[in-house]
């Protein structure tokens, strides 16, 4: 059977909505500088066009980038885990962005809590676990909440802690540190946990790290990276 594609009824080309949702998305810019981004080149959309386009085939697009990489990722001969944890505040509240990332930098899972305490801790783990399989070492701080979890699962022995080895998860908030500023933070909790979930799928997949290759090789991997975008969703 044929999958329908996610276009069907939009009178938009498929080219212009990558275009828009992946400008939004990947980089630190907000909806109406995307607008005069697209308006310059041409195409004349509403920011509330490109809200509509995002909210719609961000999720699709994610789905998509995750589907290919979740097998190669789980075949890491050494799987290492980051675990890290930051302050997001939503409407004036505070609130808890847990984050995973491997040894190489991809981010593996994004999860939003009111709390920082062991309940919280353990259901992102387990949530982890259930996507990504299981894991040689775990990274962290020194919160004692990871430690509380880790006993729970019965992996207490595989977590690290360390002054500076959970730098690779400390520098994966960065990029969307930089996108929180160009947003004016976020309202609602639950569309942070979708924007989030969708950032690090798009972070991923155009994350050439290019100061560990040369020029040529980089060049050779970004438009690797494009060309698998273009195909995305499509016919």
């Amino acid at each position: 059977m044929t999958k329908r594609s996610p276009f069907r009824y939009f009178k938009t080309s498929p080219e212009i909505i990558r275009l828009a949702v992946m400008m939004y998305v990947r980089f630190p810019l907000s909806l109406r500088n995307v607008e005069d981004l697209l308006h310059e080149r041409g195409i004349d959309v509403s920011h509330e066009t490109i809200r509509f386009w995002w909210n719609r085939f961000g999720p699709i697009f994610a789905v998509e980038i995750r589907k290919d990489r979740i097998n190669r990722l789980r075949s890491h001969s050494n799987w290492q885990w980051h675990l890290d944890e930051v302050f997001v505040k939503i409407n004036g509240e505070r609130h808890y962005l847990w984050r995973a990332a491997d040894h190489e930098g991809e981010v593996l899972e994004s999860f939003v809590t009111k709390r920082r305490d062991r309940k919280a801790a353990l259901k992102f783990l387990r949530k982890s676990m259930k996507r990504y399989g299981q894991h040689d070492v775990v990274v962290t701080d020194r919160l004692k909440s990871y430690g509380a979890a880790m006993k729970v699962i019965g992996n207490s022995r595989r977590q690290m802690t360390g002054r500076w080895l959970n730098n690779r998860a400390e520098n994966s908030h960065l990029p969307l540190r930089r996108k929180e500023r160009a947003m004016l933070r976020f309202r609602r909790l639950r569309s942070l946990q979708k924007f989030v979930a969708i950032h690090s799928a798009f972070h991923n997949h155009f994350n050439q790290e290019r100061h560990l290759y040369s020029r040529a090789n980089f060049k050779l991997n970004r438009t690797a990276a494009l060309a698998e975008w273009r195909q995305l969703c499509s016919a």
